[in-house]
């Protein structure tokens, strides 16, 4: 990766930046095929030790939050184990959401291999429809394909989460695997030439430790998002 990472936010203890999707947060056993970081390049960006503070998917898109010194990692991951770190996603899923919904699905932990594997977690996350489309391509017996645009407000943060919670309601994110559609996902590569997993973190809302006053980092769409907005003729302006 030739740029350097778009930084969000800054201060003594925090950053924040726009992670790229297909980025990984830090080297992982079962994804061998990669080689850059966002832990090692932001730490040679910056020329010093950084410290991510909760995770994002290598697929997803967004705000990605790095502590500066220990202390404040430890701080700050206490922050968003206790639910005090308020999160939005923006995703483009298969067929048309309700206005409104809570999706209240436990879900199994599957993040590891020791103690707890496999138990029940609760899960809760929030979604509102910001916009419809019904685009020109047949799909199965259908004339036509409709999909959503949604905002996502995880209220716990199990793994893979939101990826599960909108399969479980079967609107499954767009490019998503292995929780998402592999018809849809052949459609969008063949129609579009895209395969990216449209999941986008588009903002953090916190109180650093020692502060009065909440911070609001917000993440500009990337561009494969944007080019599905328009392409799937999305009219949602306001948008960043």
């Amino acid at each position: 990766m030739s740029a350097e990472l778009p930084i969000l936010y800054q201060s003594d203890d925090l950053v924040a930046i726009n992670k790229p999707h297909g980025l990984l947060v830090h080297r992982s056993p079962i994804a061998s095929d990669a080689s850059e970081f966002a832990v090692q390049l932001l730490r040679d960006q910056l020329g010093q030790r950084v410290y991510p503070v909760h995770r994002l998917d290598r697929k997803t898109g967004g705000v990605l939050l790095f502590a500066l010194t220990e202390s404040m990692n430890a701080l700050m991951q206490q922050q968003f184990m206790d639910g005090l770190v308020h999160k939005t996603y923006l995703a483009i899923v298969r067929g048309y959401t309700d206005d409104q919904q809570t999706i209240d699905y436990p879900l199994r932990r599957d993040d590891g291999s020791g103690p707890g594997q496999g138990t029940l977690q609760e899960a809760v996350t929030h979604l509102r429809t910001l916009q419809r489309t019904e685009v020109p391509i047949p799909f199965g017996k259908h004339a036509t394909s409709r999909y959503s645009l949604v905002e996502l407000t995880p209220e716990t943060g199990r793994m893979h989460q939101l990826r599960k919670h909108m399969a479980h309601i079967l609107h499954p994110i767009i490019g998503d695997r292995p929780h998402g559609c592999n018809k849809q996902n052949k459609l969008f590569l063949a129609h579009f030439d895209m395969n990216t997993m449209l999941l986008h973190a588009q903002k953090l809302r916190f109180t650093p430790p020692g502060a009065t006053e909440p911070v609001v980092v917000t993440a500009p769409l990337q561009d494969e998002f944007r080019r599905m907005i328009d392409s799937l003729r999305f009219s949602v302006y306001g948008l960043q």
